[in-house]
């Protein structure tokens, strides 16, 4: 029986605090899972520069150099998260068997991919990385995260619970999401939309290693808003709806008025400006929710790519790393 190819996609940036002792962990689970026959010994760990400022490319070209199964791509620019990921998965595309997505801050238990590669190997081909907990969260990252995924339920969007970046896809259902073209990525509410059989597994986030997060709330609501305006319509729907409720109130208390006119009374002027301002407050979060959606289509005719690499770890000889191969990689 042949062995799988496996590719862990690791996406950095700006992490040289961490790179150091993480790399090991990701190279000591190849080798444990090499040796229970697993998986095949031409995996590789494939780190993804997202246009880091420090030194984080210096490094990975140096394990690289260092051992074989340490690859490397850079992004000309940070490019996001996202589609850090997605240039990870698409480079070991027609090269591995199955590849597993996991952060470098060893947040991520790195022990749960043996777990995953049982489940690939019994016929799934997406595997699910799902917190068992949020104990190791604050207070406000907790709650906001898990009304977030209810908020994402509600809206029709198909996430699994507590799922974040940390999965395993199949060569199979890689190549079938590559027919994805979305700009806009939210792989968490995609990946779902690929169909196949899936598994999860739980494991248990710990505390980052060292240095510093790198989403904070800021990338945390933009995160969040592209997962709702991305894969769901049912704002704009809700739009029509707030409208339909302002048309009534807006009847009443024409109604209420014209009673006032007729009866001789005084309409009071506070509640004329109140009803001005709240039909006014309507229209422009209406034109905002709009114009989230008009920004994203503007974004998807424009068709420009998802990602551009500019360097490879294998396409740079060793000793000269200056010359170096660009391509331009998307749609």
């Amino acid at each position: 029986m042949k062995l799988p190819v496996l590719y862990l996609i690791v996406p950095c940036y700006n992490e040289e605090a961490v790179l150091g002792v993480t790399s090991g962990m990701f190279l000591g689970e190849i080798d444990s899972l090499v040796s229970l026959e697993k998986i095949s010994p031409d995996s590789r760990v494939l780190f993804v520069d997202d246009g880091s400022a420090d030194r984080t490319w210096e490094i990975i070209t140096d394990l690289s150099r260092k051992d074989e199964r340490f690859i490397g791509i850079r992004q000309s620019r940070n490019r996001g998260h996202q589609n850090a990921v997605l240039a990870g998965m698409m480079e070991a595309r027609g090269k591995a068997d199955a590849v597993v997505s996991v952060d470098c801050d060893g947040q991520d238990d790195i022990t749960a991919v043996g777990r995953m590669v049982d489940e690939y190997l019994s016929g799934c081909d997406i595997v699910y990385g799902v917190r068992s907990s949020r104990k190791s969260d604050t207070f406000f990252k907790r709650f906001t995260a898990e009304r977030f995924y209810k908020l994402l339920e509600k809206m029709g969007v198909e996430t699994v619970f507590n799922h974040a970046d940390y999965r395993l896809v199949s060569a199979r259902a890689l190549d079938a999401f590559a027919d994805f073209h979305e700009v806009n990525l939210f792989l968490r509410g995609m990946f779902p939309l690929v169909g196949f059989k899936t598994a999860s597994v739980e494991y248990e986030r710990k505390e980052r290693i060292a240095g510093e997060s790198h989403y904070p709330l800021k990338k945390m609501l933009s995160l969040a808003g592209d997962g709702i305006t991305s894969l769901s319509v049912k704002p704009l729907r809700m739009i029509a709806v707030l409208g339909i409720v302002c048309a009534i109130l807006s009847l009443a208390g024409l109604i209420t008025a014209l009673v006032f006119w007729a009866t001789g009374a005084n309409a009071s002027i506070a509640a004329v400006i109140a009803a001005v301002f709240f039909v006014g407050a309507v229209q422009l979060i209406c034109v905002g929710v709009l114009g989230e959606y008009i920004g994203k289509i503007y974004m998807e005719v424009k068709g420009r790519p998802r990602y551009i690499i500019s360097d490879r770890t294998w396409d740079t000889p060793r000793g000269a790393e200056n010359d170096v191969k660009k391509e331009v990689s998307g749609k």
